[in-house]
């Protein structure tokens, strides 16, 4: 009889981590079209800008992944904006330089956080500006 309960739990707690994992939000590689369907449909929207060979991004990632896991960034659609390709995103939302996050509610920007590396303070701006 133990060994069915054992089985059982064992297969309980694999359909919660299943479960939990599929709705678990994801990044999306930017693409203007997607972004304003986004935007015009009322989404909580995390812009990560980001180059492959920053250190300050790369923190930034670590701490965004942490949120992800948490299922912090559940209710956010997220983009991952690609600093030394997308030149037109950066100029028309004047982005002064890679590991700049943007958060939006619709089309109107909420939050604009620039080289923050403090897990605390990046998470509280994050979900601040997702409020």
């Amino acid at each position: 009889m133990i060994k069915i309960q054992n089985l059982f739990t064992a297969f309980i707690l694999f359909l919660v981590i299943s479960v939990n994992g599929a709705f678990a939000a994801e990044w999306k590689k930017y693409n203007k079209d997607d972004f304003m369907a986004s935007q015009k449909a009322g989404e909580k929207i995390l812009v990560d800008v980001f180059a492959t060979w920053c250190p300050t991004c790369k923190a930034q990632s670590v701490i965004m992944e942490d949120m992800i896991e948490m299922g912090e960034l559940d209710s956010a659609t997220l983009y991952k904006v690609d600093y030394d390709k997308e030149k037109a995103f950066l100029k028309e939302y004047r982005i002064p330089r890679q590991s700049t996050i943007l958060t939006f509610q619709g089309k109107k920007e909420t939050k604009r956080i620039i080289a923050e590396t403090d897990p605390n303070r990046l998470t509280a701006a994050i979900l601040k500006g997702l409020e």
